[in-house]
């Protein structure tokens, strides 16, 4: 397998993770995060904090984070 087979690969094994919930900071975890920032809710800090908090607790919560999906990436 070359460089990008193994990319599209991996990519593919994160995309499944998520979507079967094993994320915890999931690109719509981390949108929602986002929408909170350009709503004014929170500010840039907040959520790079929330972000840090969430990918931290992920293994207590039974989860793994998206560095984790992808270089696990295998299908």
């Amino acid at each position: 397998m070359d460089f990008y087979e193994r990319r599209r690969t991996k990519l593919a094994s994160q995309r499944q993770a998520e979507a079967e919930g094993k994320v915890a900071d999931s690109m719509e975890v981390r949108l929602a995060l986002i929408a909170k920032m350009d709503a004014g809710e929170m500010t840039l800090e907040q959520v790079q904090a929330e972000l840090k908090r969430i990918k931290r607790k992920a293994k207590a919560n039974g989860q793994i984070t998206r560095s984790q999906a992808y270089s696990r990436g295998r299908i």
